[in-house]
């Protein structure tokens, strides 16, 4: 408990332990914001199906990271979301005592820095709160008590991110060609709520909230607030994702990348900290069930655009990515299929 940044952060300088390796420092330079990162109005849809579903393809390909807007999740849904779990990180730590674990497989955990704290060779600036929204009626059981609004209030908002998940899923679907509903059931059965906290930090050019990674999910959707922290990286260049209000930001996890076959693109992406004012955000990462299958789209593959991936368990995929600390290339690695290979199947 005593590990949460939460606890100490404004009573010493930046500790060694939370300090990166000179390669992936953020340093001093300005990061460009904003107007490059694909913004979608997806209630668009309505009036003009086709065009929405070609922004949405298209933003999937090029960056794998985009924003929503006028997606169906009312201001009032979102900022109760931000606001309650505002609240939950400020409460006095005896009050989250009983939720902070060190082991990666409770259900509902309040924790710091990464997955493994006692393994990782430095620490990132952040405290998580995680815990798993399928099936709700049984996890909210397991969801933070206090404040007493929590459940009600994250309970909404799952259920309406989720639908905003689906939403795209099924624009998506279309704008590949696959069959309708092919996201459905079990491919986009699961679904995580991670909530993260980043202090005020005393040098955000030496460390980092999240280090540079892809999501090993489907897709997340993200309510990032109104401070800035959140970067995208395309083209050799670190992009800066201006908040929006009231808009949810989109990125493509490895599961969609692979079920494509490389058409969509899972977007490398991390987080920086900032000296000045606290940043929460507020994450729903739809994916598999454990036991899914996954493997490219059938219908996407041919002799001439042959299968890039093998098929696998999603649980096998998680056990890996979480071995190699959410490496892009090696996470994907033992999942690829040799060239000569794919050619043949």
């Amino acid at each position: 408990m005593e590990r949460l940044v939460s606890n100490w952060y404004n009573h010493r300088a930046l500790p060694e332990s939370y300090i990166c390796p000179p390669e992936t420092r953020p340093g001093k330079l300005s990061i460009p914001s904003g107007d490059t990162i694909p913004v979608v109005n997806l209630g668009e849809a309505l009036i003009n199906r086709s065009n929405t579903i070609l922004n949405v393809l298209r933003a999937s390909q090029e960056f794998g990271f985009f924003q929503v807007v006028n997606h169906g999740v009312s201001e009032k849904v979102l900022n109760d979301t931000m606001n309650v779990v505002e609240e939950f990180f400020k409460m006095p730590m005896e009050e989250k005592a009983s939720l902070y674990s060190e082991d990666p497989n409770k259900v509902c955990r309040l924790y710091t820095s990464n997955i493994n704290y006692g393994t990782e060779k430095y620490h990132f600036w952040r405290d998580i709160l995680k815990h798993h929204c399928h099936p709700l009626d049984d996890c909210i059981k397991l969801w933070p008590q206090k404040p007493t609004r929590y459940r009600d209030v994250i309970r909404t908002f799952s259920v309406e991110g989720k639908k905003v998940g689906l939403t795209i899923l099924e624009l998506l679907t279309e704008g590949l060609g696959l069959e309708s509903g092919y996201f459905k059931k079990d491919l986009s059965e699961a679904m995580l709520l991670v909530a993260n906290h980043y202090p005020p930090c005393p040098d955000p050019s030496l460390t980092l909230g999240l280090p540079k990674h892809c999501d090993p999910n489907l897709i997340t959707i993200l309510l990032q607030g109104h401070t800035f922290g959140l970067q995208v990286f395309k083209d050799g260049q670190w992009i800066g994702v201006q908040p929006l209000p009231n808009a949810l930001v989109v990125n493509i996890g490895h599961q969609l990348r692979i079920v494509s076959n490389n058409k969509l693109k899972s977007a490398e992406h991390r987080a920086v900290t900032n000296s000045k004012v606290a940043r929460t955000t507020v994450g729903l990462f739809i994916s598999s069930s454990e036991d899914s299958i996954i493997e490219p789209a059938k219908s996407l593959t041919n002799a001439a655009q042959p299968p890039l991936y093998r098929a696998f368990r999603y649980k096998e995929f998680l056990s890996y990515y979480f071995s190699m600390m959410g490496d892009t290339e090696l996470a994907l690695q033992p999942f690829k299929l040799p060239f000569n290979q794919s050619v043949i199947s």
